[in-house]
Formats: C-alpha cells, structure tokens, sequence
C-alpha cells in the first residue's frame, strides 16, 4: 500500500487557552478529494492553517514522505501545498491578471506559468473576458473564481480549499462545485474544508466529520453521508 501524499499525526491548535483543534490525525491520498465537514467553530479551517503554517501548531505534518510541521507557510507551498482562504482574499485594487499572476510569484518555470495561466482561463471563461479588470468589480461568486485560479497558478500538489462556496449564490456555488468536481476528474490532491456537506459528501472520496476539534466520523464518503449522526445533524433525511 502506498504511503498517502499528506499524512497528519495528532494535530492540536490553541488560540490562547481555548483549543481549537484537539489531537486529529487525517491523510489525504494521491488524486484523492478529502472533505472536512462540521459546524462553525469545529475546527475545521484552523486545521487547514495549521497544515499551511499560518498559525502553530503541533503534531507531526508529513507531506511526500517528508516532515514540514517545522518549515515556514513559504516554503509548504515550494512544496506544493497551496491554500485558497475562506473570504476570498484578493487584492481588489489590482486586475484579474495581476491577481492571477501573484499566484504563481514563487514559480521561475515561465513557460509552465503562460500554460497554468491558459488552463485557468479556459475553466473560468468569465476571468478571461475581464483580464483587465480590476478584482473588487467582480461579484462575490466571480471573486471566488478568481480566488480558486489563482491558487491553481501556484502548480499545487494539493490544494487547500477553505469554504468555497461560503457566501454564495446557489448558482455560484453550483459552478465552484462543479470546478472542483473537474479537478478531481484531472486526479488532483484536494482537501476540502466546507459547510454544505452535502456537497462535500456528494464531491469527495473521503469525509472527516469534526466537532469541537476532534474527529467524530470518518470515512468513505458514500458511508458517512449514511451514518445516521451526520444525517441528523447536516443534512436532514435525504442525500
């Protein structure tokens, strides 16, 4: 059995003296699309700023067979571990090309970054007919687009994905599902974080159900959206 991509050993976060992740362990496999549902508060995006360096923690990061849980956010995404943060976080003030272009500032493969930069057009047609726009014109969904495509220009070896659709229209939020569905079609790494579990159930291959920074419920998707506790406390009586 090959060793997963990202393997995680007893992760803990605290902010203070509150704990906002206890003790998880999780991994993520080659070309696998792993979702992490829970309720506000679970600890759920601290995991992944733990897993970018953004905030400490500790526990044992291993990602390609080599421990990172030292290494500083900069050097995780020359690794290839790229997040895209809930909230979107663009720079609103420069265009859409700039934007996109920022994503790949660690990259010195020009040629590589002119066909990441093509690909990313092509499945976000929108950002294409607006390259000279400024992001804040954009609507919060074309937002989320520009945030997702610029993580692409990083070149990750797995994505981070903080809440998604997070404030979007459901038409929106159908469409980032439907990227991230096309994603995975291409064997991307993806880590999933997301509210709307049954979209992340539906999407991925595995599940992680958090509460109160612990893990709660894992495993193959299919099964957790069946287990009667996820059930009751996401997504009602029907799948």
């Amino acid at each position: 059995m090959s060793l997963p991509l990202l393997d995680v050993v007893n992760l803990r976060v605290n902010y203070g003296g509150v704990v906002a992740v206890d003790g998880i362990s999780l991994s993520v496999g080659e070309g696998e699309v792993v979702a992490v549902i829970g309720a506000n508060g679970a600890g759920k995006s601290s995991t992944l700023m733990a897993l970018s360096g953004v905030v400490r923690a500790t526990g044992e990061i291993t990602f390609h067979g080599e421990r990172i849980d030292r290494l500083p956010p900069v050097e995780r995404v020359r690794r290839g571990i790229v997040q895209v943060p809930e909230g979107r976080r663009i720079f609103s003030r420069l265009s859409i090309r700039e934007n996109l272009l920022l994503g790949a500032f660690p990259r010195r493969d020009k040629t590589a970054v002119k066909r990441d930069l093509d690909e990313a057009l092509t499945l976000f047609p929108i950002l294409k007919e607006r390259l000279g726009q400024t992001g804040g014109t954009l609507s919060g969904g074309e937002q989320q687009m520009l945030a997702l495509a610029r993580g692409l220009m990083a070149a990750p070896k797995l994505l981070l994905l903080d809440e998604p659709s997070l404030g979007l229209s459901p038409i929106f939020a159908k469409k980032i599902f439907s990227v991230i569905g096309k994603l995975s079609k291409e064997g991307r790494s993806i880590l999933l974080v997301e509210q709307n579990a049954r979209s992340a159930l539906n999407i991925s291959h595995r599940t992680y159900c958090l509460e109160t920074g612990k893990v709660v419920a894992a495993g193959d998707s299919p099964a957790i959206a069946q287990d009667p506790k996820v059930k009751a406390a996401y997504l009602g009586t029907e799948l």
